[in-house]
């Protein structure tokens, strides 16, 4: 039996400083919270997918950018029937390239000829390297040294920094997610890129509270980060890294004030897109 679903096309436009490719960020956040299971990006918003028997009056009540004065937000609504997803994917999605040295591609692109190649099938998972905290994190791995270190890949999503935090000679990796789909998406791209030390585990914070690693990368969202530093600062050993990202330039200073409680210290930023991608090292026991 398909399955009905209603595709939410939202048209998003800047009524002040910030670009209208934020207020499209927060949206797919905001949406995401409420029961929308895929998001496809067009030329002047979004398109979100949601099942039928998810919808209700209330729907839009929490996704509070729809009243916000920085934005314009106009919504039309069809039902349809199930999508295929995988199409949809081909259709919208091209390989991208970070510093020349790492491309993450679909299956059906052309092999690049970069030091890295990631091959990743997201279907409603996050993290294609395209969005900007995704494409700084690689920036980082890239730059850094993984050799034998033990690593935590916390809201892992497809599983494109465990890949390839792998890559780089991490030699135990923990991939991390609270949702379904995510987990059995990055067990699938963990097999498709031949990875052997790779731990998918669908779950919370929870699961990492008697570990110890090297390195953490954290790319969630700024309440969820705040909660779970003191978390990662245990079971951080002392000198490992930790990689936050999911929040905004203007968050900074707040992540910095409580990461430095938890004795993780400031050491560089990237930024993109008014996102930030933040190294932190443990320097105290």
């Amino acid at each position: 039996m398909s399955i009905t679903y209603h595709a939410y096309q939202f048209t998003v436009k800047a009524l002040g400083e910030l670009p209208s490719s934020i207020g499209v960020d927060i949206l797919i956040a905001q949406l995401g919270e409420t029961g929308f299971e895929s998001f496809i990006e067009t030329d002047d918003g979004v398109t979100g997918y949601i099942n039928a028997e998810e919808i209700h009056e209330s729907l839009l009540d929490e996704v509070h950018i729809l009243s916000s004065p920085d934005f314009s937000i106009f919504q039309t609504t069809e039902a349809i029937e199930q999508v295929n997803w995988n199409k949809e994917w081909e259709n919208n999605i091209d390989p991208i390239v970070v510093d020349d040295i790492c491309t993450v591609r679909a299956p059906f692109n052309n092999i690049p000829t970069t030091k890295y190649d990631i091959v990743i099938e997201p279907k409603m998972s996050f993290g294609t390297g395209h969005h900007a905290t995704t494409h700084m994190m690689i920036q980082h791995i890239l730059k850094d040294s993984w050799q034998d270190k033990r690593v935590l890949d916390m809201g892992s999503g497809t599983g494109v920094l465990a890949i390839l935090a792998e890559m780089k000679g991490a030699t135990s990796i923990k991939a991390i997610d609270i949702d379904t789909w995510c987990y059995e998406n990055a067990l699938e791209n963990i097999e498709r890129n031949n990875c052997k030390n790779i731990t998918a585990i669908q779950g919370d914070v929870d699961l990492i509270e008697n570990d110890t690693y090297n390195t953490i990368i954290a790319n969630i969202n700024r309440n969820i980060l705040l909660e779970q530093i003191p978390v990662y600062s245990k079971t951080l050993i002392t000198r490992g890294t930790l990689y936050l990202s999911g929040f905004y330039e203007a968050d900074l200073e707040l992540m910095n004030e409580a990461c430095l409680k938890d004795g993780l210290h400031y050491d560089e930023h990237l930024v993109k897109e008014d996102w930030v991608a933040v190294k932190f090292s443990k320097r105290n026991g």
